[in-house]
């Protein structure tokens, strides 16, 4: 019995040999930071944002800037801050006018709470330097016509 095992396994062997086939297998990356699909890209964020369950505790409120369009500010603090942007407009104006009207130009440093204006004449054109309080600074040049 045994050896019929054996002989039928030989003759069939042949047989089965025809049948097997080798694969190469071919790494490809899906992710397009290490060479993947750019198209890629998209999917995978959002698939990763899909799966985020940890919330930023310094993150504003989404709805409540969607609701109100400034942000969690409040009415007084909105009011406040346009009263500012109104004033700041008109100061400018008015530096503007006194600068470019009729009696021509002028030199001079011009101040409204902790913000200042300096104006002066260069070779390259007027120069005017904003600087507020709190460190930063600004400079505009304007050249000659």
């Amino acid at each position: 019995m045994k050896t019929l095992v054996i002989i039928a396994s030989l003759l069939l062997l042949p047989a089965g040999l025809n049948q097997l086939r080798a694969q190469g297998l071919v790494y490809r990356p899906n992710n397009p930071a290490f060479g993947g699909n750019t198209f890629n890209y998209q999917w995978m964020l959002s698939s990763a944002q899909a799966q985020d369950t940890h919330k930023d505790p310094t993150a504003k409120n989404a709805s409540s800037s969607a609701f109100n369009g400034l942000g969690s500010s409040s009415s007084l603090q909105s009011f406040s801050d346009n009263l500012q942007r109104q004033l700041l407009s008109r100061l400018s104006q008015n530096i503007l006018n006194k600068q470019f009207g009729e009696d021509g130009l002028k030199e001079g440093t011009f101040s409204y709470g902790d913000m200042q204006v300096v104006i002066t004449n260069a070779a390259e054109g007027v120069i005017i330097r904003i600087t507020d309080g709190k460190g930063g600074e600004s400079s505009i040049t304007v050249p000659y016509l």
